[in-house]
Order: structure tokens, then C-alpha cells, then sequence
């Protein structure tokens, strides 16, 4: 099963997703919802292979055997929004030790974290889950 690892952002009011391989072209969608933009995505690429199977394109026989699993990578800024609803930037702050105000622009998209700074937003985001399993 060949994976294809699609990457969603967030851009202004919408996640955006995309991805792209060396003759098989570029899939981009938006939406406002993470679970609408990964619908749209998946609906979005059955239809290019099926267009690109009627235009008589070479297409790989995975993807027009739906052989595929697709892998949506999270970017920080799209994280931290579909946590929106479920906690704060100021809970995110103190759990991670990030400036609430740099967990904004991360969200935002103004600014992209270092590696090590995603690792202490998954981290601290963890941090959270955990008090919340802990409720009985």
C-alpha cells in the first residue's frame, strides 16, 4: 500500500491542503473545517486520476487501483486550529512554555516553528489531553 502524505495548512480563514508527484500533477483544496478539506482532498484526487485515466495519462496502477492510504500531515498552524475548540492559546502557553503571543503568529501562519518548537506544541497539547483523561 504506497502512502501519500498530504499536507494541510492553515491560510487565513481555511485549511488548505495539498499534494503534489512528478507526473501525477498538484492537488490543492480548501475548506473551513479540517474534516471538510480532508474530504474535499480525498474526493478531489479520485477525480484527477479518474481524468487523467480518461485523457489517457500514464497513471500509476496504485492510484487507479485505490492502493493508497492517505496520510494528512498537520502543519503547526493547522494543529493549533482544530484544537481551537477545545482549549486555549493561553492553556497552550503554559503548557509548553511558548509566549502566547508567538503560539498566535504560529497559528496565524506569520510565523513556522523549529522542529524542536512543534515537538514542545505536540508536547504541551499532550500535556492538556492527559489532564482532560484524567477527569472521572
Amino acid at each position: 500500500m504506497q502512502k501519500i502524505n498530504a499536507e494541510i495548512h492553515w491560510s487565513e480563514k481555511n485549511y488548505c491542503c495539498g499534494w503534489g508527484a512528478e507526473g501525477i500533477g498538484t492537488i490543492m483544496c480548501t475548506d473551513k473545517t479540517l474534516d471538510g478539506v480532508k474530504k474535499a482532498f480525498k474526493e478531489s484526487l479520485e477525480f484527477h486520476i479518474e481524468g487523467m485515466v480518461a485523457d489517457g495519462d500514464n497513471v500509476p496502477q496504485w492510484l487507479i487501483d485505490k492502493e493508497y492510504e492517505i496520510n494528512y500531515i498537520l502543519d503547526v498552524s493547522a494543529l493549533l486550529r482544530s484544537i481551537e475548540p477545545y482549549t486555549t492559546m493561553a492553556a497552550i502557553s503554559r503548557a509548553t512554555g511558548i509566549n502566547q503571543k508567538q503560539l498566535s503568529h504560529y497559528a496565524s501562519s506569520v510565523k513556522t516553528p523549529r522542529p524542536i518548537q512543534r515537538q514542545k506544541i505536540i508536547e504541551g497539547i499532550h500535556k492538556i489531553g492527559e489532564v482532560f483523561m484524567a477527569v472521572r
